[in-house]
This record gives C-alpha cells, sequence and structure tokens, in this order.
C-alpha cells in the first residue's frame, strides 16, 4: 500500500469517524434513556395503562351526567366522541403534521432551532408535536429543572413521544392529549371543558367553540373568556385562521365566523355548589366514602372516588329534579319568604316568636356562633372566647344569600347570623313506591349558603303527618274500616307520675259527635287520634313504623299519637310509600350501580324489602288519605291547584308552627316536603300561615304540576290498584254520613 493510499484511507477512517460519532453518540444517548440511566422512564405497562387523576361521574336515571366527585375535574372520551371541530382547530394550531411525523417532528426541529436558537425569533413557535406535549401531560417535569436537566426532559419526551406512537394510533393519541390538557376554570379534558365552557359535549362543539378551546391551551389565565374576553376573541381568531390556511374551513366560514361575539352564557365552573342535586350529591359523598372504605380494588387497595373515574349510576331523574328545585325556588322565594319577611317586620327580636325569653334567644345566637366556621378558625388560632366574641361585632366585606341573587355588603359577623335566621328553609324527596328510586332530593333552599341536609340530616318534628301510622293499626286489626264512626270527645291518659294528659283538638268543629276514621283524619283530630292510642299503645305503634323503615328514636309515650316525635324527611317519604306498594315497605336508595373506567360493573344495588302490613290495609289507608285531599287539610290541591284525580296526602302542622308538612302519594310516586326555620322558635305566628297546608302542600303542587306536564316522564294520574281481595268495607264516606243514628247504630264504636 502507497503512501497516498495510507494517506487517503487515514482521511477516510477519520471522515466516517467524524460522521459517525454524533450517530453513535446520539444512539447510545437515546439508548440510555430508554432504560432509565438517565432517570424515569414510562414502562411498557405505564404506557398502555397510563395513570392520572380521573374524576368519579354521578349518573341520573336518564342518562344526564349530574355531577363529579374529582382532584382534577377529567373525564376521558373517545375520539369518536370528539367533533371534527376540535380535532382540525388542534392540528391547525399545534400540530398540522401530526398525521406524518412518527412522534417528533424533525421538521419543526430545525425549523425552531433556526429560527428560536440561531436567529432568535421568539414568535417561531415550539417544536413539541402533540405526542410530546401528551408524553409531558403523562409524566410531568420535575419542578425549577436547570438547564441541562430541561436537556434530558426533552429528549425523554421524545423518547415517550415516539413509544407512545408506537403503543397507539393517531386518533387515540389525539383523544388522550385532549383527555389531558388544562382548559382552566377546574376544567381538565375536553369533556369537562365543553360543560364548563358551553354546557355541551364534545361531539356537539362548533368551529368557533373549538377555536376558543383550543386557544385556551396556550395560557388558560391569560386568554380567559370571561376573566379577559378581549384577548379570548384574538385568540380564537388566531385558530380560526390557522383553520382556514390549512383548509378546514372556508374563506367564506372564517369572515362569517370572525364576526361572530363571544357568546359566554352557558359558562359555569363545575364544582360542588353548582348545577342540579347539589345536596343529593353531598349526601351521596358521604355514603360513597364509607363505600369506598368497605370495597377494594383488584390491586388490592380501595377505591377512590376522587381519582379512580368511577361511574356512579343514580336513581334520581334528572327532570324531575330540575322541577323539584324549581318548585322550592318559586314558592319560598316568590310566595313564602317574602310573606314571612313581612308578617316579622317591626318585631323586636325577629324572627324569633314572642313567646320566646331573651335568655331563651341569647342562647341560640351563642349556639349558632359556636356552630360556625369563623369561631372554630379562631379558636383553632388559640383565641381567647371574649376577644372571639367580638370579632363578631366588626364589621366586615361579605357576599350573603338573597332570593334575587347574591348580595356584596358590609357587615359585621353577627349580623349576618341574625339575617340568616330570617331565611326558612324546605326539603324535599320524592321516591317510586315500587322500586324504591329516590327521584328527586333538595336538602334546602341554596346549597352554596346554607349547606345543612333536611332530608337526610334533620329531624323534625313531624306532628300530624304521624297520625296515619296509628291509624294504620285500626285498619289492620280488622275492626275499624275507613268508615267507621268514632266519638269525637276527649280522652284522659295517666301518665308515669300519676298526673293526667288530656290532648286538645285545634278546633272545635263536630266536637261531641260520632265522625268517620277518614273526616278524622282528613281533619287532624286530635280526640279521635288519642281514642285509637287508648285503644292500642305506644308499643303497637313503634312496632309498626319499624317495620316501615323508620329508625329515629321514638319515646313510648301516648304523645306520639300526635307527632311530637322527630324523624327525618327521608323516613317520612319511605314509611308513606309503603302503603302506594301493597303494604311492602323498600328502603329508598339512591345508586342502582357502580362500574369502573373501563365500564365494569362493581356492584349493583338491591333495596332491603320487607312486608309492614297486608296488601288489603294498605289499600284501605290510601283511601282513607284521600280524604285529606277531598274534603280535609289538603283540599285545597282540589279548589286551589286544579288536581282531580286520586291523590292520598297528609298534612302536618307542629306545636306553634315551627314545622309544616306535607305528604302526597300517587300510585307511581310519593313525595314529602317540609318547611321550618332554622331553629324551632322561628315560626309564623298564625296557624293560617304556618300550617302545613300553607308552607309544604304547595311545593308539592309545584313540583307536581310540572311532572304531570312532562309527557316524557309518564306518571299515571290514575287510581291506585286494588286489592286481590278487596275488603268487604264501606269506603264512600258520604253515605255513611247520611245514614241516621239509629241506622248506623250497630256499627258504632265507643
Amino acid at each position: 500500500m502507497t503512501k497516498e493510499e495510507v494517506k487517503k484511507r487515514k482521511y477516510t477512517l477519520l471522515f466516517w469517524l467524524i460522521f459517525s460519532s454524533p450517530v453513535v453518540l446520539g444512539f447510545l444517548l437515546f439508548f440510555s434513556i430508554s432504560m432509565g440511566w438517565w432517570g424515569f422512564m414510562p414502562s411498557f405497562e405505564e404506557l398502555e395503562n397510563p395513570k392520572s387523576n380521573l374524576a368519579s361521574e354521578i349518573y341520573s336515571a336518564d342518562g344526564e351526567l349530574l355531577g363529579t366527585f374529582y382532584i382534577h375535574n377529567r373525564s376521558n372520551i373517545q375520539f369518536d366522541d370528539l367533533s371534527p371541530n376540535v380535532v382540525n382547530a388542534l392540528l391547525a394550531t399545534e400540530d398540522i403534521r401530526f398525521r406524518y411525523h412518527s412522534g417528533v417532528d424533525v421538521r419543526s426541529v430545525f425549523r425552531v432551532f433556526i429560527r428560536n436558537i440561531i436567529g432568535g425569533q421568539r414568535s417561531a413557535g415550539g417544536g413539541s408535536t402533540v405526542s410530546q406535549q401528551l408524553a409531558k401531560n403523562l409524566f410531568p417535569r420535575q419542578e425549577n429543572p436547570s438547564l441541562a436537566q430541561i436537556v434530558i426532559i426533552k429528549l425523554k419526551e421524545w423518547v415517550t413521544a415516539a413509544r407512545l406512537e408506537r403503543n397507539y394510533t393517531k386518533d387515540e393519541i389525539i383523544a388522550m392529549y385532549l383527555n389531558t390538557v388544562d382548559f382552566g376554570s377546574h376544567a381538565f379534558g375536553v369533556r369537562s371543558a365543553a360543560k364548563t365552557y358551553f354546557n355541551t359535549i364534545p361531539e356537539e362543539l362548533t368551529a368557533e367553540e373549538a377555536a376558543l378551546l383550543v386557544g385556551l391551551l396556550k395560557a388558560p389565565s391569560w386568554y380567559h373568556p370571561v376573566r379577559n374576553p378581549e384577548r379570548a376573541l384574538n385568540r380564537r381568531q388566531v385558530v380560526l385562521t390557522q383553520m382556514a390556511r390549512y383548509q378546514f374551513i372556508s374563506p367564506e366560514e372564517l369572515d362569517s365566523l370572525r364576526n361572530l361575539p363571544l357568546d359566554m352564557s352557558n359558562f359555569q365552573i363545575q364544582d360542588h355548589h353548582t348545577g342540579i342535586g347539589t345536596y343529593f350529591r353531598e349526601h351521596l359523598r358521604s355514603e360513597l366514602r364509607q363505600w369506598s372504605r368497605n370495597h377494594v380494588k383488584p390491586d388490592g387497595s380501595h377505591y377512590d372516588i376522587y381519582r379512580d373515574g368511577l361511574r356512579i349510576y343514580t336513581t334520581i331523574d334528572s327532570r324531575m329534579q330540575h322541577y323539584a328545585e324549581e318548585a322550592v325556588r318559586e314558592h319560598m322565594g316568590n310566595y313564602l319568604q317574602p310573606t314571612f319577611f313581612q308578617h316579622w317586620r317591626g318585631y323586636t327580636n325577629a324572627p324569633y316568636d314572642t313567646d320566646l325569653t331573651q335568655l331563651q334567644i341569647d342562647e341560640n345566637i351563642r349556639r349558632t356562633i359556636r356552630r360556625s366556621d369563623r369561631y372554630r378558625s379562631l379558636r383553632q388560632e388559640g383565641l381567647p372566647e371574649d376577644s372571639i366574641m367580638a370579632s363578631f361585632n366588626n364589621p366586615v366585606p361579605m357576599r350573603v344569600f338573597s332570593w334575587d341573587g347574591d348580595i356584596d355588603t358590609i357587615m359585621s359577623p353577627l349580623d349576618s347570623i341574625w339575617y340568616y335566621k330570617h331565611f326558612l328553609h324546605a326539603g324535599l324527596m320524592a321516591v317510586e313506591p315500587h322500586t324504591g328510586h329516590v327521584k328527586a332530593y333538595v336538602g334546602g333552599i341554596d346549597f352554596r349558603h346554607f349547606k345543612f341536609d333536611h332530608v337526610t340530616g334533620s329531624r323534625r318534628q313531624v306532628g300530624s303527618v304521624f297520625k296515619p301510622f296509628l291509624y294504620t293499626l285500626a285498619m289492620q286489626e280488622g275492626e275499624f274500616g275507613p268508615c267507621t264512626r268514632v266519638p269525637n270527645t276527649p280522652v284522659s291518659f295517666e301518665l308515669w307520675d300519676g298526673t293526667l294528659w288530656t290532648p286538645k283538638n285545634s278546633s272545635d268543629t263536630r266536637e261531641g259527635e260520632m265522625v268517620t276514621l277518614q273526616w278524622a283524619l282528613a281533619n287532624s283530630v286530635n280526640y279521635v287520634s288519642a281514642f285509637l292510642m287508648k285503644r292500642y299503645s305506644p308499643e303497637a305503634v313503634i312496632r309498626l313504623v319499624r317495620r316501615m323503615g323508620i329508625t329515629s328514636d321514638i319515646d313510648v309515650v301516648p304523645s306520639i299519637a300526635l307527632g311530637v316525635s322527630d324523624l327525618s324527611v327521608y323516613e317520612v317519604v319511605g314509611a308513606n310509600a309503603t302503603f302506594a306498594n301493597k303494604g311492602v315497605y323498600i328502603e329508598p336508595t339512591f345508586i342502582t350501580r357502580i362500574e369502573d373506567q373501563s365500564g365494569n360493573l362493581i356492584e349493583a344495588f338491591m333495596p332491603h324489602r320487607e312486608e309492614a302490613m297486608n296488601e288489603e290495609t294498605a289499600w284501605l289507608m290510601l283511601e282513607l288519605m284521600k280524604g285529606v285531599v277531598s274534603e280535609g287539610t289538603g283540599r285545597r290541591l282540589n279548589f286551589r291547584y286544579g288536581f282531580n284525580h286520586p291523590i292520598a296526602g297528609k298534612t302536618g302542622t307542629t306545636q306553634n308552627n315551627s314545622d309544616g308538612w306535607f305528604v302526597g302519594i300517587t300510585p307511581d310516586l310519593v313525595t314529602g316536603t317540609w318547611v321550618g326555620g332554622e331553629d324551632r322558635g322561628i315560626r309564623f305566628r298564625t296557624l293560617t300561615l304556618g300550617q302545613g297546608a300553607n308552607t309544604a302542600l304547595p311545593i308539592w303542587a309545584e313540583f307536581m304540576t310540572k311532572v304531570y306536564g312532562d309527557e316524557s316522564i309518564n306518571i299515571s294520574k290514575g287510581d291506585f290498584e286494588p286489592p286481590r281481595n278487596i275488603p268487604d268495607i264501606e269506603t264512600d264516606c258520604s253515605r255513611v254520613e247520611r245514614d241516621s243514628p239509629r241506622d248506623y247504630f250497630r256499627r258504632e264504636i265507643f
């Protein structure tokens, strides 16, 4: 070999060494990165099953999303669930060559290198592909990395992006990316964003809506359409222009869409205080926390409702829930609360009743102060009691509730307590009697300001709503029927201390006469309730109501005949649904099934059932309770609200009008309503205003008017199905009332 050849070979080797060294070094670098030598790299299993905090979704029985439990409000969708407008806007703005590269767009990398680094053009844009951005979202970077760490992190994202491209289709990567991005306003993922900003679903997003959402990805706070509408509009124009540039929309469409104003009328942050069923969702949260503690995943860990993306299917009907909330809002906000304000205007210590002492009122206020978040927070800070109490007299800015909308004002915390004491509260629950499925649940008047739940969390004195349970014993034993006459005369009980207790009627109508049981129940006659209690016993009544699902403490005293016990709306409605279900109690239930994020069934729920009475007794009770609506305390359902089909019901008004109740029973739906003040001393002074027929019954009437008006719900207006063996007992009491005492003497019960 000549010197020339040696020299030539030497230069050739040097050339290939210089040429191949970067390639080899690059290969070794990427190989070492992929092996995890430079830090964490996701495994194949982690790429196949990337972990993220998925919100658990709550669905109504009619398929509507009621809300979510979340750390990040994120719910996954598939590519087929996306509007083409979203995909087009994303690709036009973020990665137009997405369909052609394999995770890393070399052309874009060189463009960024030349323009940004060499040319100093900071506006030249970034080179990250959608796949790289997905890698960054799935496997977040460490905080405050150094320049060297940033380089390594970027290379890791390249490797991860390439792996993602091998494991997933292009469509799947787009869907995964849109599931992971933050759109601001607690909306993680396009599904939450569509709901938050436009109250719609991803597949129905229009071009201008999709452009706005994709524009948010650059900086959700900076381009927020509510806080910064001008910036958001300009950013939307940029995205639309990009869509036109790459022919996703025509120039004519671009001109038309540019002129559309921002429409954020449907914007609502999806949190626990908004949407329908807020009280229901909060109650569900407590039930699901308990459920999670008792159920484990295949890996042995407990389910987490905030991270595991569970699908919770409930019994709630979104239409009925909406109507129930409307009914409460309309009656309380438009009539009852203004009436209550006017009723107490000018009175000292309003809204507390005039028969309360100053000492009792002061103690109620002190108790409320100690229950407040402000008080507990100051106690935790170590402030002495006198300093805390003094702070409640210092005016501070605050936002308070009103039926006309929240009010920004300045007042002392003590004044705010007195202000809120003026508001009456309400609870409503509707249940399907043959399944036990709860169809509507309204725990109060406004969850943002009044968190206390008056369906399951509150127990209040029930008054005459309890009387049907006592009458059930009379029907069950067979010696009484709805039209049996009994004396409307005083009855006394000897108490444990030797004293006599004699309940009084609320009016002297027909006192001293023989009256039918139907008339007595319809008019809440206390003498007759005492007569029946004397004939049976408190123990017998308690045994019956236990079979009807009532679990609250009930004192074994004769006065339970008048409804002195404290029960929840949940218990009262569940027990009354027994009558409409032919005597079989079904525990009211809220959940039908729970699935994991992939749709696999975790658990299906079946309610507890118990036969509380025979079907003949249940039917006789319905016949009795129809009289409440046709001629008794619930008759305003007929003459004021126009109901003329079979309805069984019962009103209830407690001592001094502290609580108003109404339970309405129809063949397909049983609904109970309660109205009262925060404290029992807060009430109307007159029976006319404070009775359940005026406070609680109208909510039922307005709710059922809306339900009957919605033909898609299909609630029957027919009569109750009679038992297979109809009792040979008179139920048309109008004929009995026309009988002379001599004609009816043999059937008299003394």
